[in-house]
């Protein structure tokens, strides 16, 4: 029986991991022209190809585990930066 390996996530899951998997996402929908529907379907599979050819390399269950991480998080850190960004845009508008 193949048991699930032990995960230490470290400072390369925060650090590096989810904006690299962020990035990608981002350069895959501008270059490619997107749909903005797929753009979830495409940040977890560039979460789990990073995950597993760089982060988790020796364990592929590992690699697939964290990589809807990597995945959920850049769509987390995305969509929160834009929700603040717009909240601060529309508070800072001139009066007409």
């Amino acid at each position: 029986m193949d048991y699930f390996p032990l995960i230490h996530t470290n400072i390369w899951d925060a650090v590096i991991g989810v904006p690299v998997v962020l990035c990608v996402t981002q350069l895959i929908k501008v270059f490619c022209r997107v749909p903005g529907i797929f753009v979830p379907t495409i940040a977890l599979a560039a979460g789990n190809v990073v995950s597993i050819v760089f982060g988790h390399h020796e364990h592929v269950y590992a690699g697939i585990f964290m990589g809807f991480f990597y995945g959920y998080a850049a769509m987390g850190s995305y969509s929160s930066a834009k929700t603040s960004l717009r909240a601060y845009r529309s508070k800072h508008e001139p009066y007409s």
